[in-house]
């Protein structure tokens, strides 16, 4: 499979700032979240989320971010057929 791209921008005391970029079937492979974190779409798009809960599909808007609390343990998959991104920014 092939890795998403992940570019740190900022990472300080306090925050950190990744860019995330798959190509079309890209994943971020398994993971855990160590701080909340907020993800705001570059481009709208939809993801293939795999967790120990199940999988499942989640929609990325342009101009919609959202928030999830820190534990979040997972794979992220690209479920487009273009090449897309979005910014996670987390809150050390």
């Amino acid at each position: 499979m092939t890795q998403a791209i992940a570019t740190v921008f900022i990472d300080n005391d306090r925050t950190r700032v990744t860019e995330w970029r798959f190509a079309p079937g890209a994943e971020t492979g398994q993971h855990r979240h160590e701080y909340d974190y907020v993800i705001v779409p570059m481009h709208t798009a939809q993801t293939r989320i795999v967790s120990s809960e199940g999988e499942t599909l989640a929609d990325l808007v342009v101009g919609s971010p959202y928030f999830r609390q820190a534990g979040a343990e997972h794979n992220v998959f690209s479920a487009t057929d273009f090449e897309f991104a979005f910014m996670e920014i987390e809150f050390k």
